[in-house]
């Protein structure tokens, strides 16, 4: 079996839209090992989005993750589960998102996408390793 972080963001929590995106997962057979709504801090924001650190946005990102709760699970499923999720999520722009993805149905804004999802297995392991580090 294969994992990967999935993240419903802050405006999937306050939109009440978690159910949903949870029941798509699930749907595609896929199942929630470990899940969290945490309000997350600064510190772990920034583990998290390292990547990012030196782009003009980081600040925003760091700002909109921390503003209020997000519900923030480990998915596994078959081999790349990561790809099967990014592609059920849809593009990063939900104006671009195809009819049928979370993004897509779900999504207004391109700064609150509802969800993110990693990017590749190796980003999948090192995010699980952030968010739930005693799951092995």
């Amino acid at each position: 079996m294969d994992r990967t972080l999935v993240i419903c963001k802050p405006d999937a929590v306050e939109r009440g839209l978690v159910g949903e995106i949870i029941s798509r997962f699930e749907r595609r057979n896929l199942k929630i090992v470990a899940m969290e709504l945490r309000q997350v801090d600064e510190e772990t924001a920034a583990r998290h989005y390292a990547e990012h650190a030196e782009k003009p946005f980081y600040g925003e990102l760091i700002e909109f993750i921390t503003r209020s709760p997000a519900v923030v699970m480990v998915v596994e499923g078959p081999e790349d589960t990561w790809q099967v999720v990014r592609t059920m999520m849809g593009a990063t722009n939900p104006r671009e998102a195809a009819p049928g993805t979370i993004r897509g149905d779900l999504g207004i804004l391109f700064t609150e996408n509802l969800i993110h999802g990693s990017d590749s297995a190796e980003s999948a392991a090192r995010e699980i390793g952030i968010w739930f580090p005693g799951l092995g």
